[in-house]
């Protein structure tokens, strides 16, 4: 299952719906869009109504929240409900749900949006040994190995997927990186490795774009980065439940204006996300809605491969099991 955020127009305006990608449109080559979404509250609306259930509408968004963060709330309970929507809408083929709420939406009738445009927090860790050797000549700090660092972004820059990002005009350096984030579904605090795992709701493509000439001459100051990386952040193209994915081993792969840029897996990760749950919520509270970065893998960017993103260049990264998450990038 791949759920997805979505906005559709509507007489009193745009609204955003849970959905989940289906048939073969929703494959991992599929573009921004391409895939046909039902809408799993009004889905799990229609079964409701079905059996007989007094007031379907709002017993159905009490169980499959239309937006993602109170979706997450509910944790595994709201993943087996959005299963049995999306099953009872396969099997019956019911057009339409409570208070007459469209079940299907077909490409163009919706705009793909993130699958948490707003995330409750955004941190990115630098967990891919490769990638930090790469990044640092060679020189890697002893603090490195000894737990996981990352840096906290900024959750009110995130990019849908498909939409074009504007360079800023402080960076004339573009870049990309190739991520998976993973989603807090369960709040915590002082979370044992052990019992991480049931605390990731599910998995979604992450680039976390940057201007490596600010980024560089900031952190000079031994902080940040900050400008370097707070204008843009993408997820998406959809939010895969924990359960429907072997993320370690899935192929990951960065495409520049169709060119193979970047390969890898996040098997190649020293400090595992169990890892990092734990020690990101010493003494700090996670929540449902928080996304945590994997950190870039092995020449998974253009600083490590010597060459940059260009003005009009369009970035694919394409994770198996999730998606294609492309943005072109202008000057």
């Amino acid at each position: 299952m791949k759920l997805a955020t979505f906005e559709v127009d509507t007489p009193v305006g745009p609204i955003e719906r849970i959905g989940a990608a289906v048939e073969a449109t929703g494959s991992d080559d599929a573009g921004a869009g391409d895939a046909t979404l039902v809408d799993l509250t009004a889905a799990y609306g229609a079964a409701l109504a079905a059996e007989g259930e007094p007031a379907p509408a709002d017993l159905a968004r009490a169980h499959v929240p239309p937006e993602m963060i109170a979706f997450l709330e509910r944790g595994d309970r709201a993943i087996a409900d959005a299963r049995d929507a999306l099953e009872y809408a396969a099997e019956t083929g019911t057009e339409r749900g409570p208070d007459g709420a469209k079940l299907r939406y077909e490409p163009g009738e919706y705009r793909l949006c993130a699958p948490l445009p707003r995330p409750n927090s955004l941190r990115d860790c630098m967990a891919i040994e490769e990638h930090v050797r790469n990044s640092m000549d060679g020189e890697i700090a002893d603090v490195w190995y000894d737990f996981p660092v990352y840096y906290k972004g900024n959750p009110d820059s995130v990019v849908a997927p498909g939409e074009t990002i504007q360079w800023p005009d402080y960076s004339g350096i573009m870049d990309y990186e190739l991520e998976i984030a993973a989603v807090i579904g369960e709040r915590g605090r002082n979370i044992p490795a052990e019992a991480a795992e049931e605390h990731i709701a599910g998995y979604t493509v992450f680039n976390d774009f940057s201007a490596r000439d600010i980024q560089g001459e900031e952190m000079e100051g031994r902080l940040g980065p900050a400008k370097g990386k707070d204008f843009a952040n993408g997820l998406g193209p959809y939010l895969v439940p924990r359960e429907s994915i072997d993320v370690l081993s899935a192929p990951m792969t960065a495409r520049v204006d169709g060119e193979v840029w970047s390969e890898g897996t996040v098997d190649e990760m020293y400090h595992s996300f169990a890892e990092i749950i734990e020690h990101v919520s010493q003494s700090e509270t996670l929540y449902p809605g928080d996304v945590i970065g994997s950190g870039t893998v092995g020449e998974g960017c253009g600083l490590e491969l010597g060459q940059w993103l260009e003005d009009g260049s369009t970035v694919e990264l394409a994770v198996e099991g999730i998606g294609t998450l492309a943005h072109t990038v202008v000057e």
